[in-house]
């Protein structure tokens, strides 16, 4: 079969990205497999303090995917200048984000633990935990800045070779610390932090080594004060869209605890695989962002509606083989989970036609927002993502389950409900933006 050079790049571009997603989801899971053995109070407080911890990273990482568009934008235009203010004023964007955060961190940390629980041993645990974590949200800050500008630069692999390396440091760099050295919860805070200093260090020499990244000091930082202030208008949406379905996701969670124990229990089973399921999906949507970025900053616009068709097609066949890939898996579950009692396994097969179906919508609608995101719509994909959860969907499940009392089938079809009809309006827009897009708009966004 021949592929176009527009699907190798993409694909090529792509599967690193969703390598790197897997193996950040896997580093989160690190901290509890190792603690695990010192009983259920340590495990308690890894579940605390890495939930908080979690959220302000994904919060820095989605600021690094904005700053990957703006990034791209600058590797398309050629000019060396502009590809350094871009990595310059990003990293002083997401720096400058976890500086408030690590301080908002150490400062109210305690009273942020003490609303979640009121044991003081998990208390102190978790505090401990946390009080590490923002030194390491410093160096995310800087990590996550670079490793957008190699994904930028269309060099994803490198990244993933910082995750490769990251990975076994963290694995026995924690298990020392905690069962060696004795540090308990504060040893995998500690097992972290080390890794990815040393991740941030294995970047910045991959950067050194790297000719197209260069960076050099701003010759007017009046106008580098402008730029970056630009710079962040444009991607504060979509870190802002990250944390507005982060706490949406949450809500559909506490939601659903009004099940039943068996169909809450199903729920919680299935939505890791869904996260991880779709990987791949967004992996593409992501790569679609850096070459449409990548040509916007080239004037290179000839071909821009129908690469952007392609990318569509390209995600809609990885959600089908996602979609079938999660029928194998709805078979599997009762091997995977031998435990769990036979009420579980029904509830799963309740919801079953309800997952294997949500990967599809879901892959379409994430091309859509990332196309669109590249195109200078980052508040428009925010508004859609914001009407079509919270003023619809969880208002609606909230509705079922308090007055009607749902059962398990309508009460997780929400979640598909939520994606079809935010798939409307991003098909709507993304026609719209591609009929209007023009070298005036590719201009306004080469502000570099």
């Amino acid at each position: 079969m021949h592929l176009s050079p527009f699907v190798k790049k993409n694909l090529t571009t792509a599967w690193p990205l969703a390598m790197n997603a897997l193996l950040m989801q896997s580093m989160l899971l690190i901290d509890t497999v190792l603690i695990s053995p010192l009983g259920e109070a340590p495990v308690a407080a890894i579940g605390i303090a890495t939930a908080i911890v979690a959220f302000l990273l994904g919060f820095q990482n989605a600021l690094a995917n904005g700053t990957q568009l703006v990034i791209s934008r600058a590797y398309g235009s050629g000019r060396s200048d502009a590809l350094s203010d871009s990595i310059l004023s990003g990293i002083a964007i997401n720096l400058g984000v976890a500086m408030l955060f690590s301080m908002l961190l150490f400062v109210f940390g305690e009273q942020l633990v003490g609303y979640i629980t009121q044991d003081p041993e998990l208390l102190k645990l978790t505090v401990g935990y946390l009080n590490i974590s923002t030194l390491t949200l410093l160096f995310s800050a800087i990590t996550q800045v670079m490793i957008a500008g190699f994904n930028g630069l269309g060099k994803t692999k490198i990244p993933f070779k910082g995750y490769l390396v990251e990975l076994p440091i963290n694995t026995v760099a924690t298990y020392l610390l905690i069962h060696s050295f004795g540090f308990g919860v504060t040893g995998a805070a500690l097992g972290s932090l080390v890794a990815i200093v040393v991740r941030t260090s294995f970047l910045a020499y991959c950067a050194n080594l790297d000719d197209m990244f260069t960076l050099r000091k701003p010759e007017k930082l009046g106008h580098f004060a402008d730029l970056t202030k630009r710079h962040f208008v444009e991607i504060f949406p979509i870190a802002a869209n990250m944390a507005m379905l982060a706490v949406g996701a949450t809500i559909y969670q506490l939601l659903y605890s009004q099940l039943t124990l068996y169909a809450y229990v199903a729920i919680t089973l299935i939505m890791p695989w869904i996260r991880m399921g779709t990987q791949m999906t967004t992996a593409a949507a992501h790569s679609t962002a850096i070459l449409i970025s990548q040509a916007i900053g080239a004037n290179n616009l000839d071909e821009l509606r129908e690469n952007v068709d392609t990318s569509i097609k390209i995600a809609v066949i990885l959600s089908i083989i996602t979609c079938g890939l999660f029928f194998v898996l709805s078979l599997c579950l009762p091997f995977i989970y031998p435990e769990m009692k036979q009420e579980t396994f029904q509830a799963l097969a309740i919801i079953a036609p309800l997952y294997i179906f949500l990967p599809l919508v879901r892959g379409y609608n994430t091309v859509h927002g990332h196309a669109l995101r590249a195109l200078g719509k980052t508040k428009a994909v925010f508004v859609i993502n914001f009407s079509g959860q919270w003023l619809v969907s969880l208002p609606l499940l909230a509705i079922l389950l308090q007055f009607f009392e749902a059962p398990l089938f309508w009460a997780f079809a929400i979640m598909p409900f939520e994606e079809c009809i935010k798939a409307i309006p991003f098909r709507h827009l993304a026609r719209k933006t591609l009929n209007e897009f023009d070298r005036d708009k590719a201009a306004a966004l080469n502000y570099l």
